[in-house]
């Protein structure tokens, strides 16, 4: 697998994202920059500027027309992914640390961060597909979950229904329109959940943690269905669509890597089964932890971003879609 390096960032990256087609890539770092590159041969494609601090967070629709930015600038952002103009801006008290389109692309949910006074807040906002720029500038719904502050969020398939992360390792689902708390899994994480992502038929989840482990969950009842234990706090974690593999990423903090060697640092993306917890395969490359990784909606190639600035893209080659993950028993997804 030739990797194919993207350097458009000065800095550490914190989230990427392909469009449900598949063909773009996004990606956003801490230098207020977000990128969009033809994921085959990673040419960039265009930038989009206007944030004044860490770009947190990235999401883009599924019919690839409009893509929203969460910043340390305090604002979440509406662009057309077309003409890379910023349609419509939100601004908030604390920084916005995480948003996620719905299903069909006509809501947003959006975090902001716990700072100054002011609570951790998830707001859900209607986007106008019609016309980007008319935007409603007050949330659909908005709340404050009690206890420990969100740190990631998606919609499920229930109606009005989004699952949570929390800085405590807790996992729950809240209903948007009451603000109320319908479910939750206390211990689902010893520690800060860092990343949660979707299956592609939304029926269920994989969490990553800095308590080293990452889990699938139900998204109906939160039930944990697989657990992957690893030896170095996760960053991020991927589920690959038509074959049986989780990817996680993570290493060791930056300011505790000077003193190890890269082997130690553990700067490797891992292949996990997904059914079996057994670990597959390693990929190397990063030259500091993998903050974050995305995974091609067909499953042809995967993408990681790490602490060092680099994105690089792996197209998975011939042996991995002839690899019988099963044994000579065949499934069909």
């Amino acid at each position: 697998m030739r990797p194919i390096l993207l350097q458009g960032h000065e800095r550490s990256l914190t989230q990427i994202k392909f469009n449900s087609d598949g063909d773009l890539l996004f990606t956003c770092s801490k230098d207020n920059v977000i990128n969009v590159w033809y994921s085959h041969n990673g040419e960039r494609l265009g930038t989009y500027e206007g944030h004044n601090g860490a770009v947190w967070t990235v999401d883009v629709d599924p019919e690839t027309k409009y893509l929203v930015t969460g910043s340390a600038d305090n604002t979440l952002k509406v662009w057309a992914v077309a003409t890379g103009k910023c349609l419509y801006t939100w601004e908030f008290p604390t920084a916005v640390k995480r948003v996620a389109f719905n299903g069909s692309g006509t809501q947003i949910v959006c975090i902001t961060e716990q700072r100054m006074g002011y609570q951790c807040a998830i707001r859900v906002f209607d986007i106008n597909q019609e016309d980007g720029t008319k935007q409603s500038k007050v949330p659909r719904h908005m709340f404050n979950p009690i206890g420990s502050k969100a740190t990631v969020a998606a919609f499920t398939l229930q109606h009005n229904t989004i699952i949570t992360g929390h800085e405590s390792g807790k996992v729950a689902l809240f209903n948007v329109k009451t603000g109320e708390e319908i479910d939750n899994n206390e211990r689902a994480h010893s520690d800060v959940v860092t990343d949660l992502q979707m299956s592609k038929d939304w029926t269920y989840c994989v969490t990553s943690s800095k308590d080293k482990a990452a889990r699938i969950h139900d998204t109906k009842n939160l039930m944990v269905i697989k657990t992957y234990n690893t030896e170095t706090p996760l960053n991020s974690a991927s589920l690959a669509p038509n074959r049986p593999y989780v990817l996680l990423g993570g290493g060791q903090e930056a300011m505790s890597v000077t003193t190890t060697s890269l082997r130690q640092g553990k700067f490797e993306t891992r292949f996990w089964h997904k059914v079996f917890e057994e670990e597959v395969g390693r990929v190397k490359g990063h030259f500091g932890p993998i903050n974050t990784i995305a995974v091609h909606p067909s499953g042809m190639s995967y993408a990681s971003g790490g602490e060092d600035g680099f994105v690089r893209v792996h197209h998975f080659d011939e042996s991995y879609f002839k690899a019988k993950p099963y044994g000579d028993l065949e499934i069909i997804d």
